[in-house]
């Protein structure tokens, strides 16, 4: 059966999953939904209680032999197990716990800000029918009243500057990628942090391994590839909501 990926623009979610398909030469058919405008919650796209209550908000679906899945990274795994291409994961258990619990800074901190802020720069127009999730549907109600409160976008800033510091670092014994190979931290950690450069430029300021790296990525041929799809000149500053900001902070 012929799997179906229903994405949006490639920005966040949808780019860390297009480029993770392409990577792993996993054969998909691509369906572009509008994430703005609410078409995940359509009839178009199909449902289940993980597509109507995902943390990750307005991300892609995948459809494969009738089962509907989303969120990011494990939609990365999924093709990782499944491909033939490009090895995403490491084959060592401690390395492979490093990369998750990287996937999992930045699906935790480094996503719901960068969606805030990238929302506070480009809201959407309004409120679609047809959403399931009551915390969603009040990110996107705030979004597009354009109610953001000024302590969470910069709290926001602070954590976009919190993951470049952390990407210098990481970088710093002279590794081109995260792991050491590439990975799903590479595409997962780029697909969020893409669209940040102007919007918090002060985080990347005096980070030149970071931005390397940005660049190394930008070029890999299966993220050029994802880019390539883009219906716009400027894909990285499209934006839906994301997963919610923590409540502890």
């Amino acid at each position: 059966m012929t799997s179906i990926l229903y994405h949006g623009e490639p920005n966040g979610p949808s780019l860390s999953v297009l480029a993770a398909a392409f990577e792993t030469d996993v054969a998909v058919t691509l369906e572009r939904i509008d994430l703005v405008a609410g078409d995940r919650h359509g009839a178009n796209v199909p449902h289940a209680m993980e597509i109507d209550q995902s943390i990750e908000g307005e991300g892609p679906v995948l459809v494969a032999d009738g089962v509907a899945m989303t969120d990011s990274v494990f939609l990365a795994c999924y093709f990782d197990d499944i491909g033939t291409g490009t090895v995403l994961r490491p084959g060592d258990p401690y390395a492979r716990w490093q990369m998750m619990a990287w996937c999992r800074h930045v699906i935790e901190r480094l996503a719901p800000a960068a969606a805030y802020l990238g929302l506070e720069k480009s809201p959407p127009g309004a409120v679609p029918t047809g959403i399931v999730s009551l915390d969603l549907a009040e990110r996107w109600a705030d979004a597009a009243h354009g109610q953001f409160d000024d302590d969470k976008l910069a709290d926001s800033r602070t954590k976009v500057a919190q993951t470049t510091a952390k990407i210098e670092a990481q970088l710093a014994d002279g590794r081109d990628w995260l792991m050491g190979d590439f990975s799903i931290a590479d595409l997962e950690t780029y697909a969020w942090l893409a669209g940040m450069p102007h919007i918090v430029p002060t985080a990347f300021e005096h980070k030149p391994l970071t931005t390397a790296w940005l660049s190394r990525v930008k070029a890999r041929p299966a993220v050029a590839r994802a880019l390539a799809l883009a219906s716009g000149p400027m894909p990285e500053t499209v934006w839906a909501p994301g997963p919610e900001i923590n409540r502890w902070g």
